[in-house]
């Protein structure tokens, strides 16, 4: 691979690296917001899971930044991407007492996040594909055969 493409990795991990670590680093700081949504979808332990899915947005985050267990870490972004966008950003969302042209726009939005994270699905399904590139940690360590 040559080094302007090991370049342009290093930078789109970089940018998918960021969302992570920003969300992470909210929902462990300020898990209210999050807790209530994770509530307001039916699931348990709203707090804890909170806590839980920042930890695993910060690290993971972080393993991308860096480019550690990149092929790994990948596949669970994936997951976790699909998951969040069925589980929180599918259904239309129908808020008591506002407005019927209210409730369409936040559905609106709502279906916009649902996009995201499909489309950030992809991103990490060819970053676990294709691996951290030379500026990584895996490289470092010889889990990428950097070219």
């Amino acid at each position: 691979m040559s080094n302007a493409n090991n370049v342009i990795i290093l930078i789109a991990r970089i940018l998918l690296s960021f969302m992570f670590i920003f969300a992470g680093f909210g929902k462990v700081t300020d898990p209210a917001s999050t807790a209530g949504m994770i509530a307001g979808a039916g699931l348990p332990a709203s707090t804890a899971l909170t806590y839980l899915a920042g930890l695993f947005e910060l690290a993971t985050g972080i393993a991308v930044l860096v480019g550690f267990q990149v092929r790994i870490v990948g596949w669970l972004l994936a997951a976790f991407c699909v998951f969040t966008g069925f589980v929180f950003h599918f259904s239309p969302i129908n808020v008591p007492d506002f407005p019927a042209a209210a409730n369409a726009w936040l559905s609106g939005l709502n279906f916009v996040n649902f996009l995201k994270n499909i489309t950030l699905a992809g991103a990490y399904i060819m970053l676990a594909t294709n691996g951290a590139g030379a500026y990584s940690l895996d490289a470092r360590r010889g889990a990428y055969a950097a070219a």
